[in-house]
């Protein structure tokens, strides 16, 4: 754990902060160098923006009365961790497609190549939460568990005891550069077929992180909303999972899509 990266008393850096945007950068450098596009910044900012704010909200509103409901004023301090990316997720999902629909831009030329880059930025915020100790996995004697230091969330939720967990943040981050691999290798494989098949690496991202993210569920120990016997994120990971499967048979059903936008 290594909350902050940088404590000089006048210059404050979190370390999740600095991982979120890392990754953002990274992620805008690689969409920009794939796409050959300078066009896409106000896009892009809005995405991020939207990302963050939707992450936030969806986080606060889980866990308001354990976290917020005496502390409003935490709302506003994303900089020490608390976003929930399905609520980002689903924000950006909306401002991107009204960005399109006002630039008459095809929605799912652009977001397969979102899609295939999305992940590489996640796996950075991942690293962010072990960082800080959010996000934490249950109580564990594996080789691989660890034991978040006094302060932390994981001592706080355990009672101010030290005890050894998973650590699924990096297990999730280390699962999402695998899927970011396995599209890049979709992206470049798609860019040389003759027709294209639009939407299919979004379909492929939203399928393959909702398995990810169903599985890395039942690892997790923080305290988290329910729906019935699933996590609420477990139960959003069945709604991606069944839009992701769409999104796949309409490519694969429809190659080439809509010619025009190319």
């Amino acid at each position: 754990m290594f909350p902050d990266l940088i404590d000089l008393g006048f210059l404050h850096l979190k370390t999740y902060g600095a991982c979120m945007a890392t990754g953002f950068l990274v992620c805008w450098w690689i969409i920009e160098r794939l796409s050959g596009r300078k066009d896409l910044s106000n896009l892009l900012l809005s995405l991020m923006v939207g990302g963050v704010v939707g992450s936030r909200a969806a986080y606060v509103i889980e866990h308001w009365r354990s976290e917020f409901a005496a502390h409003p004023a935490a709302i506003v301090r994303v900089d020490q961790g608390g976003l929930m990316f399905y609520g980002g997720f689903i924000l950006a999902f909306v401002i991107f497609f009204v960005w399109c629909a006002l630039r008459r831009e095809h929605p799912l030329r652009l977001a397969d190549l979102l899609a295939a880059v999305v992940p590489l930025g996640h796996a950075f915020g991942r690293i962010g939460c072990f960082f800080y100790g959010c996000c934490y996995g249950r109580d564990s004697d594996a080789w691989c568990a660890v034991t978040f230091p006094v302060g932390s969330p994981s001592w706080y939720e355990h009672g101010r005891r030290l005890v050894s967990v998973l650590p699924t943040q990096l297990i999730e981050a280390a699962a999402l550069l695998v899927l970011f691999a396995a599209l890049m290798a979709l992206w470049r494989r798609e860019g040389r077929r003759a027709e294209r098949r639009p939407g299919l690496i979004l379909g492929a991202y939203m399928v393959g992180y909702a398995i990810i993210r169903f599985g890395i569920e039942y690892l997790r120990g923080d305290p988290r909303a329910a729906v019935g016997p699933l996590s609420i994120s477990q139960a959003i990971s069945v709604g991606m999972l069944v839009a992701g499967g769409l999104f796949l048979w309409l490519a694969m059903r429809n190659p080439a899509g809509t010619r025009n936008g190319d």
